[in-house]
């Protein structure tokens, strides 16, 4: 059967200078402002037969308000930092610029102990891979930027490379429609 996947990125919970790795903070007044003016586009997408959300508690709270009622899938997490959970990309880069350097060039690399660039792209495609099939076509899933970027790297079958190539801001939809092996962007409204 034929599925419809929107990726819905969370709202904010800092200003996008400060996002940190694995952030988990709830969100913030801007945040919460975001959700009030998108929600008159977004708000349909809570018909879709199943309803997900990472398990990070802005994605939750976008799903919440946005009227989702979403489950919260542990695959759905961001990208496993290990020890640089919770810092931003230039405090990482002030402590180890060498490690930060090979992780951003070798989709391999894990020198934050965490997981790789392609271990985390090959994740989040085996979730797309499993939804059911069966269960009505329509599915929609609010997640951070970084989730939605390698959604697409996997279902277009791009480079791991090409994820640092995506911008996704707070609020932005990507659909991806098709099948287990074989998925298609979808450009235009969400719905």
């Amino acid at each position: 059967m034929h599925l419809r996947v929107t990726f819905v990125a969370a709202a904010r919970c800092s200003s996008l200078l400060a996002e940190r790795f694995e952030d988990d903070r709830p969100l913030d007044q801007a945040g919460w402002d975001e959700v009030q003016r998108a929600a008159h586009e977004l708000v349909p997408l809570a018909a879709a037969e199943l309803r997900y959300c990472s398990p990070t508690p802005r994605s939750r709270a976008t799903g919440d308000a946005l009227g989702y009622a979403p489950l919260a899938q542990p695959a759905l997490r961001d990208c496993d930092m290990g020890r640089w959970r919770g810092f931003t990309l230039g405090e990482a880069m002030a402590r180890e610029p060498s490690a930060v350097d090979a992780w951003l060039a070798d989709p391999h690399a894990t020198p934050h102990g965490g997981e790789s660039l392609v271990g985390f792209i090959s994740r989040i495609g085996g979730w797309l891979e499993t939804r059911p099939a069966g269960a009505g076509g329509r599915v929609v899933a609010v997640a951070e930027p970084s989730v939605l970027r390698a959604a697409l790297v996997y279902a277009l079958k791009a480079p791991p490379s090409s994820y640092w190539n995506m911008d996704i801001r707070p609020l932005s939809t990507v659909t991806v429609a098709g099948h287990a092996g074989r998925w298609n962007l979808r450009l235009g409204a969400a719905q």
